[in-house]
């Protein structure tokens, strides 16, 4: 493991890592447990990403940990998910003090229960003059839908004479997303061996570097990290350039 970290360029890591956390259900089928048992475990590489990321340097990490398709799931489930989430906000809170974690949400928080979302306001509340890292989770998240509520307030402005038409750009667009707060991502990382973005951040993850892993989410640990922060630090960047291009500007 030490060796990974040796060639890890600390100067070079991702400003801003984007994760999808898969094979939750599939980990704990293979025990022959509930997928909330898999949920549960999931916990340690959630504390083991987070606590990697900020050792490196990385100045926010992103989870996707429900998305707006997952309500459709068995209420057992969701309702499992939830409470999960509040004890977990709860007992990790000294954490992310002693650790210096700015806590963030992004999605359509108003959707979670009562209880979820006093619980997240409290704690973004007690972490906001953190520096260290953003941890920023996706909760009833959809970047579809994230979208379609920019469109609908940007258009409102333009309707009551706020904002003048021609003067909508990237930025403008940016200021109205979930992430408003947040720089675009950096590098996205999904576990379980799929390879897809599942509706995720696909505005901020323009020119994101792509990284899949067979690992399960619940067996994800810091040397996983070093893997793909490795492979990430192997891959030329160019945003439209060409190679030439980007020695030169080097």
């Amino acid at each position: 493991m030490d060796e990974k970290l040796q060639s890890i360029n600390l100067q070079k890591v991702p400003n801003h890592i984007a994760i999808i956390m898969d094979g939750n259900g599939r980990w704990a089928k293979s025990k022959g447990m509930q997928r909330v048992f898999g949920h549960k475990n999931a916990l340690t590489a959630i504390r083991a990403a987070a606590d990697t990321s900020s050792e490196l340097g990385v100045k926010f990490l992103t989870l996707y940990a429900f998305s707006t398709e997952n309500w459709n799931r068995p209420k057992f489930e969701v309702d499992a998910l939830m409470t999960l989430l509040v004890k977990t906000l709860k007992k990790e809170l000294p954490e992310f003090q002693n650790k210096n974690v700015k806590v963030n949400a992004i999605g359509a928080i108003e959707q979670l229960p009562k209880k979820a979302q006093k619980t997240l306001t409290e704690v973004i509340e007690a972490t906001k003059n953190n520096t260290k890292i953003t941890l920023t989770f996706a909760l009833s998240y959809g970047a579809r839908e994230e979208i379609v509520n920019a469109i609908k307030n940007i258009s409102k402005k333009v309707v009551n004479n706020k904002l003048d038409i021609e003067k909508i750009d990237e930025k403008i667009i940016n200021n109205h997303l979930y992430t408003f707060n947040l720089p675009d991502v950096d590098f996205m990382i999904r576990t379980s061996g799929e390879q897809r973005i599942s509706n995720f951040l696909l505005w901020q993850m323009a020119y994101a570097e792509l990284y899949f892993t067979d690992v399960l989410w619940p067996d994800f640990r810091k040397e996983h990290l070093f893997d793909a922060i490795i492979d990430y630090q192997n891959r030329e960047r160019r945003f439209g350039k060409t190679s030439e291009q980007i020695e030169t500007d080097e």
